[in-house]
């Protein structure tokens, strides 16, 4: 929007055609987010307490989370507002990466937001039936991958990318949009069952974006995608516009949800960010380095997985209490060292995922 004004501008002071940078833009994005944060944070907050929209907690789960019951939560809200309007402000809107980006994200929030309504308001402890939630999740995603499929205009925007290796691609077909699937719906569910600390879905989301808007910047420009031997994509440089804005929104948010949290997230937030965070890795074709960086996600998946296969199977649990940072504090961790040693380990992978650009 603001791209349009600039462009404007600039006839009458060439200054203006500074906007036209996306690094400019990117780091705009995310100071709007950031301070949107900053100022509705608190007002948020208080209303979520008036309205007594707060966590329950699991009566089986660790006695430390028993002093949580009653924080606001839905708080994720806050995130999508933030990211919403910053990116709509900075992003070049004829840009058709921009509006499936940011339409898959406020669509899985809009599920998120139905499941958390009807568990905090309504009092209804299923909230929103896991069938119904994966079906509209399913929806979201098929259409996404349909949309992106329909829309690529080179092999390289439906390939899978073989990460640190030159020259292994593999031609997906139609394939490309049962993978795209997986990828939309896996990450969504994967950051919503990390959602369970303070704290310890939003820093690695936060991390785990900046490295794809790393990535969406240098595969929407033909050089530097040559130089570092990685699929150019016409437009994906604009997604970086989004990934800044969800880096601001992420530390906003952060700011209210460091332990002891202020706010929850709730699923409206978990939801959506993964979603989020799967749908760019898809548009700059980096869906195998989404699955290294964001390796905390992927253990916290698997752990469930595990546990209820074993549970099954065998009736007896592989772990204490699963996702796996429920485990941790059952075996005597402090909640804050769960929180900072799995931060650690996404600094590590991200960086692991970063080394892919020049290890080839």
């Amino acid at each position: 929007m603001l791209l349009y004004l600039a462009d404007y501008l600039a006839q009458y002071h060439s200054g203006f055609n500074v906007f036209q940078y996306l690094t400019l833009r990117a780091i705009f994005g995310a100071l709007t987010a950031l301070l949107i944060s900053f100022f509705v944070g608190p007002v948020m907050i208080r209303r979520l307490r008036h309205h007594q929209i707060g966590q329950t907690v699991r009566s089986d789960g660790p006695e430390s989370h028993f002093s949580k019951a009653g924080t606001p939560t839905m708080g994720g809200t806050l995130i999508l507002v933030a990211i919403a309007t910053s990116t709509l402000l900075w992003s070049d809107l004829s840009n058709r990466y921009v509006w499936i980006i940011v339409g898959v994200t406020l669509a899985f929030g809009c599920i998120g937001w139905v499941d958390d309504y009807r568990k905090l308001v309504l009092n209804d402890s299923r909230g929103l039936p896991g069938r119904y939630k994966y079906f509209w999740q399913s929806v979201v995603g098929l259409g996404a991958a349909v949309v992106l499929f329909q829309g690529a205009t080179t092999p390289a925007e439906t390939a899978l990318i073989v990460p640190f290796f030159k020259n292994i691609s593999i031609e997906m077909g139609w394939g490309f949009i049962a993978l795209t699937y997986f990828v939309i719906v896996g990450s969504s569910n994967a950051v919503n069952l990390t959602d369970g600390l303070d704290g310890l879905a939003i820093m690695p989301t936060v991390l785990v974006g900046g490295a794809l808007g790393l990535f969406a910047y240098l595969s929407g420009h033909v050089k530097f995608a040559s130089y570092l031997a990685i699929p150019y994509v016409p437009g994906a440089g604009e997604a970086v516009i989004f990934c800044g804005a969800l880096v601001g929104s992420g530390l906003g948010f952060l700011w209210f949800n460091a332990y002891p949290a202020q706010v929850f997230m709730g699923d409206v937030g978990a939801l959506a960010l993964g979603a989020a965070l799967g749908v760019v890795a898809v548009v700059v074709r980096q869906e195998l380095i989404l699955m290294i960086m964001g390796g905390v996600f992927v253990m916290e998946t698997v752990s469930v997985v595990m546990q209820v296969t074993s549970y099954k199977l065998t009736g007896k649990r592989i772990f204490r209490m699963a996702p796996l940072h429920h485990h941790f504090e059952l075996k005597g961790w402090p909640e804050p060292r769960v929180i900072v040693r799995f931060w650690i380990i996404t600094v590590i992978l991200v960086l692991v995922g970063l080394a892919s650009l020049k290890i080839r």
